[in-house]
């Protein structure tokens, strides 16, 4: 009231009725005297402000997690697993030494030159290495043939029911290798067109119909039927000329030893190819035409997967320590060509399904109580998580255990690493993990730990219906104690999320659950 009352009676504090109080406070008020600050003290004693003495800032401690007091005891039954898998890899390997020595005329099982020259990888094992000459690789027809590995199902011993077909697979090249397959898919194209015969391409069949379960690989492969796409047929003139720009890409990008997404090729072109699905297959094509890995076409996907842990790799030169990346961990990169000398102490590898769950793993540094692994792919896994799962478990000889929901969508994740895909069947050897085991969540663990009932879900007539489907397939089947399981489950209709096991409280899976699975050696 009494400013507005100010404010009438003096223009000058119409718009600014506080100002005339700190103004009028000013006049009334006596001058303060300036007292001397440190660092007038110091100008004084002629110091400079620069050359002051300043304590540094140190960063906060990094929080130590030790070996747990009964780590020797918690992975006994592990490192049994472990040393059962070395033995079974050193036998496998002896076996293999047996069989090559008998092939005199250097040509491995599955019909591939081996080379001791360009086909060492330096660490004294032999490398596939393809032809490329483009009369072998033709046979003189101008149709071009991709030289895949090609094994008869009869050699596997398999029954009479199989008729004798054949597998087709992929090798690794580098990438002077596929740069010389495309050249050669150009030269039978133009020999085609230059005999006015317009030009079609010879394509190995990715189609559901060709693809193949094989029980001895414990895998999904490509079946032996091709097909053809013609550029004088209407219509497949338009997948023909999608096909022969990818490959136009394709050359430009090995050329300049560089790598694109998925979607940077889509974008070179989006008028032709239309939608992304379309230029993701017909990359799938040019791997089995040429016979290489798709990784191998230097075309990779958005990096998904983390991974944390005992474990230590090169990265295009750059030293990567795993236990020193954070809570988060490091994303795995799809990338896999540039990961070189890995090192790890850790007793076994632990797959987790969800990204929640590998956080508070990752945050509770499971892996310095329990040397371990800790890898997620957030769900359905991404290629590059899934051959850096293959390639680590190869190298470093150690199980892998599975932790992913009670629910038939987590049986079918861990299916895709253990057995693989049928978008990428061709390629299965190097992105399938074998005998991965099943450690949680599984359906008799919902009464084993009492999980309280709020705490469970009714399954939907969609989780029974694709139970009632796991239970026909052949990688479940061959498994009596996984088929059990799923029988459990699509009897009590029920399900769970790995968080579930939160209601005994938030830790509860890092210091209580697996622990006990560990120590009981409570997997299958």
């Amino acid at each position: 009231v009494n400013d507005a009352f100010l404010s009438i009676s003096s223009p000058a504090f119409i718009y600014l009725p506080r100002q005339r109080q700190q103004t009028t406070a000013s006049l009334s008020m006596p001058p303060r005297k300036r007292t001397k600050r440190p660092m007038d003290s110091l100008a004084t004693a002629g110091i400079t402000a620069a050359a002051a003495p300043s304590s540094p800032k140190l960063p906060p401690k990094r929080r130590l997690v030790k070996l747990a007091d009964d780590a020797d005891e918690v992975l006994a039954a592990c490192r049994k697993l472990r040393d059962a898998l070395r033995l079974k890899q050193m036998k496998s390997e002896q076996s293999d030494d047996s069989d090559s020595d008998e092939d005199s005329d250097g040509v491995g099982q599955f019909g591939i030159d081996y080379d001791s020259g360009d086909g060492d990888d330096g660490k004294g094992k032999k490398k596939a290495a393809v032809k490329t000459n483009v009369d072998d690789m033709t046979n003189g027809d101008p149709l071009f043939k991709a030289k895949t590995q090609q094994l008869s199902l009869a050699e596997l011993k398999t029954d009479n029911s199989s008729g004798g077909k054949t597998i087709v697979e992929v090798v690794e090249m580098n990438s002077t290798e596929v740069i010389e397959g495309i050249e050669n898919v150009a030269v039978a194209v133009a020999h085609q067109v230059m005999a006015k015969q317009g030009f079609q391409l010879d394509i190995p069949s990715r189609a559901a119909s060709n693809q193949i379960y094989v029980p001895e690989l414990d895998r999904i492969v490509l079946g032996d039927k091709r097909g053809t796409r013609s550029f004088l047929n209407v219509k497949e003139s338009r997948k023909a000329a999608v096909t022969t720009r990818v490959l136009q890409l394709l050359h430009a990008v090995l050329q300049k030893r560089i790598h694109i997404t998925k979607r940077d090729l889509f974008y070179t072109d989006v008028k032709l190819f239309v939608d992304q699905t379309e230029s993701d297959g017909v990359l799938d094509d040019v791997a089995t035409m040429i016979g290489c890995t798709r990784s191998n076409l230097h075309v990779v996907a958005s990096d998904k997967g983390l991974v944390v842990g005992r474990i230590s790799f090169f990265e295009d030169g750059d030293f990567i320590d795993c236990t020193k990346m954070g809570v988060g961990g490091k994303a795995i990169p799809p990338y896999i060509d540039k990961i070189e000398n890995i090192q790890s102490d850790a007793e076994f590898i632990l797959l987790v399904e969800k990204e929640a769950a590998y956080m508070r793993m990752a945050e509770d540094r499971f892996y310095q109580k329990y040397p371990c692994i800790v890898i997620t792919a957030k769900g359905q896994p991404d290629v590059a998580s899934r051959m850096f799962l293959s390639r680590i478990a190869k190298e470093l000889q150690i199980p892998v255990l599975a932790l992913v929901d009670s629910d038939p969508y987590g049986l079918k994740i861990l299916s895709v690493y253990m057995s693989g895909s049928k978008n990428m069947s061709y390629d299965s050897a190097s992105l399938t993990t074998p005998d991965i085991k099943w450690l949680g969540l599984r359906p008799s663990d919902l009464n084993k730990y009492d999980l309280p009932e709020q705490c469970r879900l009714k399954m939907t007539d969609s989780d029974i219906k694709t139970g009632k489907e796991l239970l026909q397939e052949a990688f479940i089947m061959k498994n009596p104690e996984w088929m059990k399981e799923l029988q459990i489950m699509v009897k009590t209709k029920e399900k769970a999320e790995i968080q579930a096991l939160s209601s005994f409280g938030f830790q509860y899976v890092t210091e209580e659950y697996l622990p006990r699975k560990l120590r009981e050696g409570d997997w299958i």
